[in-house]
């Protein structure tokens, strides 16, 4: 059983042609099962990258093992997004970094994540997969906002959203009358 905090093998963002939009493959040195000798060249990687997205090309699934590999992806309009680990790794725990990642990456392109406004915006994508995959492994809070206040600072929209919610559950609360608040006090 693997213990230890790296789990992510690659993280990849292939097109509906299946070209490569953005890949990232993560081989520490200092794992402690050694460094991996699977897909360190490009050749095996496009290989890889072309059979996976054979397999995951219709949308349907989300998880599968393809290759010796735990694959957990997810579909956005003509972006296919993976997460690539060992296939003795928690596969709910890369599915809750898939989620938060394509959440944040909604909040960040504001729900145009195609592959213009990947392509565009491609510093801001990156960013947020360095703050949800660092050197292959995945920190323990998974929550997208927490991305975006990491990116954008105090004044995100995920700030703004809450504040908004907020004063919406306020508005809901039944008020008490004047009467109401006068007999507590006195009880």
């Amino acid at each position: 059983m693997n213990l230890s905090l790296y789990t992510v093998s690659a993280f990849l963002i292939i097109d509906t042609d299946g070209h490569r939009v953005l890949a990232k493959y993560y081989h520490p040195k200092g794992h402690p099962n050694g460094e991996s000798k699977k897909l360190t060249t490009l050749k095996e990687q496009r290989a890889y990258e072309k059979g996976l997205f054979q397999k995951t090309k219709k949308a349907g699934g989300d998880i599968i093992l393809y290759d010796s590999h735990l694959a957990v992806y997810k579909h956005s309009l003509d972006l296919i997004f993976y997460i690539i680990g060992d296939p003795s790794e928690n596969e709910l725990m890369l599915h809750a970094a898939l989620v938060a990642f394509s959440d944040a990456v909604h909040m960040l392109l504001r729900n145009q994540v195609e592959k213009r406004g990947v392509l565009e915006n491609l510093d801001l994508v990156l960013l947020c997969l360095d703050e949800t995959i660092d050197d292959g492994c995945v920190p323990l809070y998974y929550h997208p906002c927490a991305y975006i206040h990491c990116l954008r600072g105090p004044s995100s929209r995920c700030e703004l959203v809450a504040e908004s919610s907020w004063r919406r559950i306020r508005l809901q609360l039944p008020r008490e009358s004047v009467g109401q608040k006068r007999t507590r006090r006195i009880l």
